[in-house]
């Protein structure tokens, strides 16, 4: 994997090789509390190197995947491998795996450099280092060489969080797993440690299991993304992905701003048979929509068709299918202005840079949208 923290991920060259063996797979795995699937038959597989996030709403089971994984809890029904190998009855300190929790979990007792090699009390130092070598090397490598000696206490809410990545990475694990390791952090910081989380996952080229509920840390950069709802993957798939086509309705209301419709097929051009995309009339609310479907959506007069446009694709005053509505707030972000209109009693969202007010007509062309489903309620 390539070691640049600001290349694209997911798409991108450098991405993990899609043949390689999964270094985790989850293969039907349930965790039941009493009456309640909090995991429910999740089938996932993580690649050798991936940087892999769950993303989803509180309660969604994101977490609760994590300690599966991690072994700090035992799945009701289903299997987890590491290599191809169970790891059914493995206590969590013999799964080979590093764990960064959202509280940081540090010793305060301890000073940096001790709580960087505490792993190493139970695990030699990879690599055939010394403890010592292998704290400064840790260290360094978290942008924070010269806080061996200092307390926990000394330190930012930053700096505690790459010291309690670097002691998850002390006894070299093969995995590392964080759960919303920067949860409790400001979002400028959390900005600027997602750069480096992702630069040091890169130069390890570690399999990293993330869990986070900030949609924008999940796309920013992760390999592939799981959208978690209700314990279950909606959609499994590179960033740019899930956000330009989203598998559900769910999926598209979750991640990012998005502008979701639905209504009957009034009319269709080109053939089904050839398999290339089609431009297809949706009547929404008496407003015949031109949009263009993939060649593998199969649609005709009366179906019903759900759809989205993202924000940044509906312009003022141009593309083929318009839209006359009003302004009924605008949040001032700096580079855009988010836009908040209402058109016949439906929220649409727009992104601009000029502010807007009263009526405006607003459009978008076909290609700009994406079918999410045909016939479904």
């Amino acid at each position: 994997m390539g070691s640049d923290p600001q290349r694209p991920a997911g798409d991108a060259g450098g991405s993990p090789d899609p043949d390689a063996p999964p270094a985790v797979e989850l293969d039907g795995v349930t965790k039941r509390y009493g009456d309640t699937a909090a995991v429910d038959d999740v089938t996932l597989r993580v690649r050798e190197g991936e940087f892999f996030t769950l993303v989803g709403p509180s309660g969604c089971g994101k977490t609760t995947t994590l300690r599966l994984i991690a072994g700090f809890e035992e799945p009701s029904s289903g299997a987890v491998r590491f290599a191809g190998e169970s790891v059914a009855g493995v206590p969590p300190e013999d799964r080979d795996v590093g764990v960064v929790f959202q509280n940081y979990a540090l010793f305060p007792h301890m000073t940096v450099g001790e709580n960087v090699g505490y792993g190493l009390n139970f695990a030699d130092p990879p690599e055939g280092v010394t403890r010592d070598e292998r704290v400064a090397e840790l260290l360094e490598l978290v942008d924070l060489p010269d806080a061996a000696d200092r307390e926990p206490e000394s330190l930012s809410g930053g700096q505690r969080q790459r010291v309690a990545m670097a002691r998850a990475l002390a006894p070299g694990p093969d995995l590392l797993l964080l759960d919303e390791p920067m949860s409790a952090l400001d979002a400028q910081l959390r900005e600027r440690l997602r750069v480096q989380v992702r630069r040091i996952q890169s130069e390890l080229s570690i399999t990293t299991v993330y869990v986070t509920h900030d949609q924008e840390e999940a796309l920013a950069i992760s390999d592939r993304v799981a959208v978690i709802r209700d314990g279950t993957p909606e959609q499994v798939a590179p960033p740019r992905t899930v956000y330009r086509e989203p598998a559900t309705r769910f999926v598209a209301e979750f991640v990012g701003d998005n502008n979701v419709l639905a209504g009957r097929v009034v009319d269709a051009e080109g053939s089904e048979s050839d398999g290339a995309p089609r431009t297809v009339a949706v009547d929404v609310g008496g407003e015949p929509l031109r949009i263009e479907t993939d060649g593998a959506v199969d649609t005709a007069p009366g179906d019903r068709l759900t759809f989205c446009v993202r924000p940044e694709y509906l312009r003022i005053g141009e593309g083929e299918s318009r839209l006359a509505a009003t302004v009924e707030n605008a949040e001032f972000l700096g580079e855009t202005t988010r836009v908040t209109l209402d058109w016949g009693g439906r929220d649409l969202v727009v992104r601009t840079r000029d502010p807007l007010s009263g009526e405006v007509v607003v459009g978008f062309d076909p290609e700009d949208a994406h079918v999410i489903s045909v016939n479904e309620a």
